[in-house]
């Protein structure tokens, strides 16, 4: 069954407890026969530079082993590319890089990186991979990446999911704002959007009822609810809270 917006799981942060202590358990894989078992329609997974959480033969078994499409997150770089064009996944979200951050934190400079992007997103391109860009959820953002040639955009969602976390109501309200507008000027553009970055139920709820939103990636808060609940309740009750987003949508 189709979903929409789709919903796709993140499994890095079963590869971060892994690392903790060596050895192979949890094993990142196995989360997402789980997931895809308990209706996530994707499967995503960073291939950092610095190899933190998932490694390399976790990225060739996930495009070997589950089937759902596979979104292989990675930097712009020569290794990284190569890797991809090798591993050939279903998607390439194409996200900033820093060694010093914990996560990803905010979105491509799509402008000063534009000939670069440019170049790699038409490399994968060719070798059959859809890329999207991770941008923040600026209107000029959107703009660039549609001249880059991506056919798919993820918005940036952290700085509102931080406004919310923190009862900021009037900036999460201009955080929304500015996420509504990106995603009806991609739809304007025939760019696929989809959205990311400290979604949790009540955010997932909200941002489905945008209907220009294809897919939402949502990864370290379905892994912590897993502690407590299982990863298959943390998926079904995401997969609800999405659904009531955008039956929203379809009322207004």
């Amino acid at each position: 069954m189709r979903h929409f917006p789709r919903l796709g799981v993140n499994v890095d942060h079963v590869a971060t407890l892994r690392n903790a202590r060596g050895g192979p358990f949890p094993d990142p894989v196995r989360a997402a026969h789980v997931a895809v078992a308990a209706g996530a329609d994707g499967i995503t997974a960073h291939l950092r530079e610095d190899r933190r959480h998932i490694r390399d033969e976790d990225m060739a078994r996930l495009r070997r082993e589950i089937g759902v499409p596979l979104n292989f997150e990675m930097a712009a770089t020569d290794e990284m590319v190569a890797i991809a064009v090798q591993t050939r996944p279903h998607a390439c979200c194409l996200v900033p890089e820093r060694r010093s951050e914990r996560t990803t934190e905010g979105g491509l400079n799509v402008r000063d990186g534009h000939d670069h992007l440019k170049l790699v997103t038409a490399e994968l391109s060719h070798a059959g991979v859809r890329v999207s860009l991770f941008i923040e959820p600026g209107e000029s953002a959107v703009e660039a990446a549609d001249s880059i040639g991506a056919p798919v955009v993820e918005l940036h969602t952290g700085a509102w999911c931080d406004a919310l976390a923190h009862g900021e109501q009037e900036r999460a309200h201009q955080e929304f704002e500015r996420l509504r507008r990106a995603a009806l000027l991609a739809e304007r553009l025939g760019v696929e959007c989809h959205a990311g970055h400290g979604l949790d139920f009540d955010a997932a709820r909200a941002i489905s009822a945008l209907p220009q939103i294809a897919e939402l990636n949502i990864g370290h808060f379905l892994m912590g609810e897993a502690i407590f609940v299982g990863l298959p309740a943390a998926i079904a009750k995401m997969r609800a809270a999405i659904a009531q987003g955008r039956e929203t949508a379809g009322r207004g």
